[in-house]
């Protein structure tokens, strides 16, 4: 199948490159076509702004262009499509993001340097991101806690927003339409005048929930199913408001101050009579974020900048269902958490050709969970130094970097956190050896749970465990580069090691046990406590193990045509007991592709692109491993700039253009990886009107 398909792609590729090619032959002289930047401007592997030729520790930059060429509306899909280190999996509980094998919690997500905070059951709610602000998303493979601190063991995705500053007043209105209620629409209104800057967006996301499957197993029987209204996909409305302000009194000086408001909820199927997999209640998501800082810049290449962010995350459950308990409307609170986040940093040139960082960040976690009995909170100051320092060797250059990061948490008193890279340059080649270490402190819920519920008439009990240790993680990385104008190849081979990784692990309930969780829980029921089989305890597990190959290309082939072919190969395993076993939901080989062709003709522009993912079967512990697939996408937009102040783009495209859907029904123990319904077609509109 898999072979049949790569074929079928090379021929496409090359039919599609022979046909531009003729086009460009025969297209009149005043045409014009645009080229992919290959060297853009980035911030997140070193700390400060450079291009990405030049940073010493190799960064992925997606950019908002590319993100609208491939008619990408959500965040989930821009970092699936696009890189193929990254997967993802829905549920109702947020989405269970994967970098180079490793999971949500190992993973820092930052939106404009600051951090991104709230989950479910170590699963982020990435409605939050607001996909209508987004100027470049940056993603930062391995250990980065130098800089960046806790949870920046896997890897760090920055997500930079772009706010205009050229005198402007303009509006601007982006939907897009698939299949399964699949709906994007963002609304933006940027207004900058003499310093003073404007943005606001409003974005309403929603989707309903679809199966791929109608029966499902039943349980204790390899044999017998039973049909099943469970959706493989949950569907939710989500809202998003945001505001931020500008002002920028002086070319030294800069103020800037902003909030987010999000509301989410699930639609799920409702409890049935007749039928299994429906739900009394819908999982209902909060969020308030705001943040204020500013920069003063003395020159150039000397600024010191200071943030404050506040967070505030909640869910629980809204019930649409009457239950003995609880009415239709009913609300009951889950998780309330708060983080507040001050950071101060300086960026300085101390020494010709070298560049400073210093700062401070100090952060405090506060979590509230009426079913696990939590009511915590602990704070975490960090300071950190790194300096970059350029040599002239010969006919090329050696970038050297050095940096600490000293971390006082709460409950773990010290870490350091070393960095060190070498980057030899000469032309267009650049060569990179990194080694970081990175620093995660458990959670407040894997201190502190003490938590009980019932789902189906079962108990479900997990315990926290204050004697857990920090996660540590060492990372190695060799890197190969080329990089013009033209053409940017890179190869990128890594080791990620980590210490200490906290799990949570099942044991076993005997006589003693049930005696002790009777204790603990009163309210469990006679009859619960005669079906109780195991309840979860975290603990540090042994080790980890990430091995990495990724090899990027990305080539302008002739004015307007470029191709782009990313692959990773991953092996991801963890060791406990003194055996070693693959990590959960990791993909040992993934590769994505895109061609895209852009031309434009006086006032209308026209841009096809062509994207793919194929990726190995997806590895499960104590399930069946799931299938392989390949998906293609096919995307038009359409742009016509009608006037001065109006621009109008329409768009079409197919997902899934193969029909691809993982329809299992063999299996007792099937899990997914591919979550598509099938074949759509996708339908958008952008309009701006400026003045």
């Amino acid at each position: 199948m898999y072979n049949r398909q790569l074929i079928l792609t090379a021929v496409l590729l090359s039919m599609g490159s022979t046909a531009f090619a003729q086009i460009h032959r025969m297209e009149r002289s005043d045409s014009v076509a645009h080229s992919y930047d290959l060297n853009p401007v980035v911030v997140t592997g070193s700390g400060h702004h450079q291009r990405l030729k030049s940073t010493a520790t190799p960064v992925h930059v997606l950019s908002s262009r590319e993100i609208r060429e491939q008619g990408i509306a959500t965040f989930e899909d821009a970092m699936v499509r696009m890189l193929p280190q990254v997967s993802m999996a829905p549920s109702s509980m947020g989405t269970f993001l994967r970098l180079n094998g490793l999971g949500n919690k190992y993973i820092l997500i930052l939106i404009n340097g600051q951090k991104l905070s709230g989950d479910i059951s170590n699963n982020v709610d990435l409605s939050r991101i607001n996909m209508a602000r987004v100027k470049r998303i940056e993603v930062l493979d391995g250990a980065a806690s130098s800089l960046y601190g806790s949870d920046a063991i896997g890897g760090v995705i920055n997500i930079i927003t772009d706010q205009p500053t050229s005198q402007v007043c303009s509006v601007t209105n982006t939907t897009t339409v698939s299949g399964e209620g699949k709906l994007t629409e963002s609304v933006n209104l940027d207004i900058y005048k003499k310093g003073f800057g404007s943005y606001t967006t409003y974005t309403h996301d929603r989707a309903d929930s679809y199966q791929t499957f109608t029966e499902e197993y039943d349980k204790g029987s390899a044999t017998e199913t039973h049909p099943t209204i469970a959706p493989l996909f949950t569907g939710y409305r989500s809202h998003l408001l945001s505001q931020k302000f500008t002002f920028t009194p002086s070319s030294h000086l800069a103020f800037n101050a902003g909030i987010d408001y999000n509301h989410k909820t699930t639609d799920r199927p409702n409890t049935h009579p007749d039928i299994v997999g429906g739900t009394d209640y819908e999982m209902r998501y909060k969020t308030l974020r705001w943040n204020a800082g500013g920069i003063y810049k003395f020159n150039a290449r000397n600024s010191l900048q200071a943030d404050v962010t506040v967070d505030r995350f909640r869910y629980g459950k809204e019930y649409d269902v009457a239950t003995k308990t609880y009415q239709v409307g009913d609300y009951v609170q889950s998780k309330k958490q708060r983080n507040i986040e001050q950071q101060l940093k300086g960026i300085f040139q101390l020494l010709p050709g070298g560049t400073t960082i210093v700062g401070t960040d100090w952060r405090l976690d506060k979590l509230v969970a009426t079913s696990g009995n939590i009511n915590r909170e602990a704070y975490n100051l960090a300071y950190y130094a790194q300096h970059e320092q350029l040599f002239a060797i010969g006919r090329g250059t050696v970038k050297a970097t050095l940096g600490t990061r000293y971390d006082y948490h709460q409950n773990f008193t010290n870490h350091f956190s070393p960095k060190a890279s070498l980057m030899y340059s000469q032309g267009a080649i650049n060569l990179r050896a990194t080694y970081s270490g990175g620093f995660r402190a458990p959670g407040l819920d894997e201190l502190f749970y003490h938590y009980f519920s019932v789902n189906r008439g079962k108990a479900q009990i997990i315990f926290g465990n204050h004697d857990l240790a920090p996660e540590t993680s060492q990372y190695v990385a060799l890197n190969a580069e080329y990089r013009s104008k033209i053409l940017a190849v890179s190869l990128t081979a890594y080791l990620n090691s980590i210490n200490d990784m906290v799990v949570r692990r099942d044991i076993s309930v005997d006589a003693d046990a049930l005696a002790m969780l009777q204790k603990e829980f009163p309210e469990m029921t006679p009859d619960q406590a005669a079906k109780l089989e195991r309840y979860s305890l975290y603990q540090n597990s042994d080790r980890g193990d990430v091995k990495g190959l990724q090899l990027n290309v990305s080539a302008n082939i002739f004015e307007g045509f470029n191709l782009s072919a990313n692959y990773a190969y991953t092996y991801a395993r963890t060791k406990n007991g003194g055996e070693w076993t693959t990590m959960e939901r990791s993909i040992r080989n993934t590769a994505t592709i895109a061609a895209n062709y852009h031309r434009t003709w006086g006032r209308y522009s026209l841009n096809v692109n062509l994207n793919g993912r194929l990726q190995s079967k997806t590895y499960y512990t104590n399930y069946e491993d799931a299938p392989g697939f390949g998906i293609w996408n096919l995307h038009t937009t359409h742009s016509f700039n009608c006037t001065r102040w109006a621009y109008v783009e329409p768009s079409l495209g197919v997902d899934n253009i193969f029909d691809r859907v993982d329809r299992r029904t063999d299996s007792a123990k099937r899990k997914y990886a591919l979550y598509t319904p099938g074949r759509m077609l996708v339908v958008g509109l952008k309009l701006r009107f400026k003045k």
